[in-house]
């Protein structure tokens, strides 16, 4: 039996300045639509976004193995694995289902999914920058919320779900 069932909710759930939740259901959905494409075999779905902090939370998506991207962070990372497998060249351990990564402010990677018979779905929370690398190492642009915004408003446009969509997510 659920004991907390005669309790009463709270009444003041919100402060005045508060935003509400962002609530998605089936956040890691099958429905392409949702996902905003990188490359070919990469994409993004967007569940949380903050202009302000330059912050972004989202399920990056890879359909068959190969090279993500290169990229430097000069933030942290959390990420944690829903399906499929993927890690960076530049460590030992391989992600699949359930593990969970911690990646520290001033890291660089060569982030690659693996062959597995279900696509890599990671959930990761990013704050931006991410610096692109090219094969050296070097600097070669960057990905902030900025251009993520207007990558996923032109996608949702596209699809049909409409840029407002995105809107939504911001906090």
């Amino acid at each position: 039996m659920e004991f907390w069932r005669d309790l009463k909710p709270i009444e003041k759930v919100f402060q005045a300045d508060a935003l509400p939740e962002v609530y998605t259901a089936n956040a890691a959905t099958d429905d392409e639509r949702y996902y905003v494409p990188f490359t070919e075999t990469v994409s993004s779905r967007p569940l949380w976004i903050s202009p302000s902090q330059n912050k972004w939370c989202d399920i990056l998506m890879a359909k068959s193995a190969g090279l993500v991207n290169r990229h430097y962070h000069p933030h942290e990372v959390f990420a944690y694995t829903i399906s499929g497998k993927w890690g960076y060249l530049e460590h030992d351990w391989t992600a699949t289902a359930g593990d969970f990564i911690y990646e520290t402010p001033g890291e660089a990677h060569t982030l690659v999914a693996y062959d597995h018979p279900d696509p890599m779905k990671v959930f990761f929370i990013v704050t931006g920058p991410l610096v692109w690398l090219d094969e050296k190492g070097e600097p070669e642009g960057y990905f902030d919320v900025h251009q993520y915004i207007a990558l996923c408003k032109a996608h949702y446009d596209k699809v049909g779900l409409g840029a407002a969509a995105i809107d939504k997510l911001y906090r």
